[in-house]
């Protein structure tokens, strides 16, 4: 859990900003998003197996 404790003489504007980027490096706005609806077995294999494609395609550019 991202927790900020705000500093003595810090502005509620800067301790939200820092509290922004501790929850993006957490990660867990995306793991948020995915558990925001549940997903059939069905829908998660199609959606691996996109994320596999797109990745193969990728590397294969390279």
């Amino acid at each position: 859990m991202t927790q900020v404790i705000p500093g003595e003489n810090e502005g509620i504007e800067s301790a939200l900003r820092r509290f922004k980027r501790e929850v993006s490096k957490a990660g867990i706005f995306p793991d948020m998003r995915k558990h925001r609806h549940f997903e059939t077995p069905i829908e998660k294999r199609k959606r691996k197996a996109v994320a596999k494609h797109k990745q193969r395609k990728r590397s294969s550019r390279r």
